[in-house]
C-alpha cells in the first residue's frame, strides 16, 4: 500500500498548487444544482412523475448532479494522464517498483476521498438551501456509490487517454461521450419520455443505472428490483473498466 499512498500524495500535491482544480472538484457540483436545479424547477412548475409519484425538479435532479460529479470527475483524473505524459512524469511512474493496478488504485481513492467533501457539500446545500427531503439513513451508502461510480468512470476513460496519444483526439472523444452519455440517460429527465428506440439506448447507459440507484438512495424513487439490476449491471462495468485499463496501461509505453 505504500505505492499506493505515493500517488495519492503526488496527487494531493497537485490539487493543492491548483486552486482552480480543486474548486472544480468541490463546490462545481453544488452549482450544477444551484442553477440548473432551480431554474428548470421554476420552469417545470408541477413537477415530475416518476414510478408513479411526483416530484418537484430539484428533488429530480439531485441524483443527476451526483452522477454527473463522478463523471466530471473522473474525466479531470484521466486528462491529467496527457499533462504527465508530455513532461515524462508518466513514464518515470511506469519504471517505480509497483504494479500498474497499484498505480491506477491510487489515482481513483484519492479522488474517491475528494467525493466525500463533494457529496457531504452538495447534499446539506440540498438539504438547507433547496429544502429537499433526503433520506439520512442512506447517506453513508450513497458516498459509497458515487465512490464506486467514480471508479467506474475513471477507468473507463483512462482506457480511453492510454490508447489514444493525440490531445485533440482525446478532447473529441471527451466531448462527444460527455454529450451522448449525459443527454441518453435518466439524468435530466425520466427515460419513460423519451421515444422507444432511444429509450432502450438509455437503459443500456451505465450513467442511468448509477443515476437511478444514487436517486433511489437520496429521495427513495425507484423500483427495488430494477435498482438491484442496475448496481449488478455497474460493478460489472467497473470490472471491465479496471481490467482494460490496466491492460491498456502495460501497453502505454
Amino acid at each position: 500500500m505504500t505505492h499506493v499512498f505515493a500517488v495519492m500524495y503526488r496527487d494531493a500535491l497537485i490539487r493543492r498548487t491548483s486552486l482552480m482544480w480543486l474548486f472544480f472538484d468541490m463546490a462545481v457540483p453544488l452549482l450544477y444544482l444551484l442553477m440548473f436545479g432551480v431554474g428548470f424547477d421554476k420552469a417545470v412548475g408541477m413537477g415530475i412523475i416518476i414510478n408513479g409519484s411526483t416530484v418537484n425538479y430539484n428533488e429530480f435532479f439531485l441524483a443527476g448532479v451526483l452522477s454527473m460529479s463522478c463523471f466530471g470527475s473522473a474525466i479531470n483524473q484521466s486528462y491529467g494522464f496527457f499533462h504527465d505524459r508530455e513532461t515524462g512524469i508518466f513514464y518515470e511512474f511506469l519504471t517505480y517498483p509497483m504494479t500498474r493496478g497499484e498505480f491506477l488504485l491510487g489515482k481513483v481513492l484519492f479522488q474517491c476521498l475528494m467525493s466525500i467533501i463533494q457529496v457531504v457539500i452538495t447534499l446539506t446545500a440540498a438539504k438547507f438551501l433547496l429544502h429537499i427531503p433526503l433520506r439520512f439513513e442512506q447517506v453513508p451508502l450513497t458516498v459509497v456509490v458515487v465512490m464506486v461510480g467514480i471508479a467506474g468512470w475513471f477507468y473507463a476513460l483512462a482506457t480511453g487517454a492510454f490508447v489514444i496519444r493525440r490531445n485533440d483526439t482525446f478532447n473529441t472523444f471527451l466531448n462527444v461521450a460527455y454529450f451522448i452519455l449525459m443527454f441518453i440517460s435518466s439524468m435530466f429527465y425520466p427515460i419513460e419520455s423519451l421515444p422507444p428506440w432511444l429509450r432502450y439506448i438509455a437503459y443500456a447507459n451505465p450513467l442511468t443505472w448509477h443515476t437511478d440507484v444514487l436517486r433511489y438512495l437520496t429521495i427513495g424513487i425507484g423500483e427495488l428490483a430494477t435498482i438491484g439490476l442496475e448496481i449488478g449491471g455497474f460493478v460489472i462495468f467497473l470490472a471491465l473498466s479496471f481490467y482494460f485499463a490496466v491492460r491498456a496501461l502495460k501497453k502505454a509505453v
